[in-house]
């Protein structure tokens, strides 16, 4: 979900708040050409970190979470 949230973070910094739309096409078109600007020059996302070590924690947060109710 980060990774999402973190494209759209983009469009809207690099893109849609640097102009004025005066239609719902304007900022349509606008979108695409982000997208193929975007797709251009792809750059793959690469995990770093080991399946364990999530899920290692993910285990640490539910416990604390879970000690607080």
């Amino acid at each position: 979900m980060n990774l999402i949230e973190r494209w759209f973070r983009d469009l809207t910094n690099k893109r849609i708040r640097r102009d004025a739309f005066r239609s719902v096409k304007a900022l349509e078109r606008a979108i695409y050409e982000y997208i193929d600007v975007n797709n251009e020059e792809p750059k793959p996302f690469v995990w770093t970190a080991s399946a364990r070590h999530i899920i290692r924690k993910y285990n640490h947060c539910r416990a604390k979470t879970e000690t607080l109710h």
